[in-house]
């Protein structure tokens, strides 16, 4: 069962990977596009000056923007996938009488609320030509620093949450787990460094334009992770008859009624 779960998953992330591609591709890769330009006017700036600040590039923008971005886009929608799986498969049967559907959004929700909303809230996404080079290391492990404590301090308020339940009630002792979380992020997001490397001259509406369409890719996403998974997973566990067979049996058996 465990299998057939993961499987529908990974399904589940590559019709996510799909959508994301599309949608970024369309909206997001434009922004890329005048970013990359902002930033090959600085460098033949800078090379006229007799500075040089980068290599030739390995791959063309047009691979970058479609082999690679589809590649990249995909291959992560399938890691989430299976990874929503794993969770849902570890949280089923133990969460009380959570229907399957509703367990699987409620978990892709709280997954992308701690991987994506919350660390962007201290480390936005930032286009080409956002940062300097030699920093690069640096941010991106503040980045990974920044998801992993998010992922940690949402376990751990779940598993607070849980500990409660029996003597604060299930409301309270998840408003206590909550609470529990929001403080431990509000305290890594005040000790963890803030990184504001945006060039002079950089337009406004494209960092903007960059970041919210970010978002919308991953939303995207992990909304068809989501609904994809739940409904899979659901014909897969939910013994509940549809509405649908429900009526069509009650025709039936009005039917027979009458012939009797």
């Amino acid at each position: 069962m465990e299998k057939r779960l993961i499987g529908r998953g990974v399904l589940a992330g590559a019709l996510g990977g799909l959508c994301a591609f599309v949608f970024a591709r369309i909206f997001v890769e434009p922004v890329i596009g005048r970013a990359v330009a902002f930033e090959d006017a600085r460098m033949q700036a800078a090379h006229e000056q007799g500075v040089h600040e980068h290599g030739a590039e390995l791959f063309s923008r047009a691979v970058q923007a479609n082999i690679g971005m589809g590649f990249g886009v995909l291959a992560f929608g399938v890691a989430i996938g299976a990874l929503l799986a794993v969770a849902f498969v570890m949280a089923h049967g133990r969460v009380g009488s959570v229907r399957p559907r509703a367990l699987a959004v409620l978990i892709a929700a709280a997954g992308f609320a701690a991987t994506y909303v919350v660390p962007l809230v201290k480390y936005p996404p930032n286009p080409p030509a956002v940062g300097r080079a030699e920093t690069i290391s640096e941010r991106t492990s503040l980045y990974l620093l920044m998801v992993g404590l998010s992922i940690v301090l949402a376990i751990g308020g779940v598993w607070l949450g849980r500990r409660l339940t029996g003597r604060l009630g299930s409301w309270n002792a998840t408003l206590v787990g909550a609470g529990a979380y929001l403080a431990g992020i509000a305290a890594a997001m005040g000790l963890l460094p803030a990184v504001d490397e945006t060039p002079a001259g950089f337009p406004a509406d494209d960092l903007y334009a960059f970041r919210l369409t970010a978002l919308g890719t991953q939303l995207i996403l992990w909304t068809t992770i989501a609904v994809v998974f739940a409904w899979l997973a659901g014909r897969l566990l939910d013994p509940t008859p549809s509405v649908g067979v429900l009526r069509r049996n009650a025709r039936a058996y009005t039917g027979l009624s009458a012939v009797g």
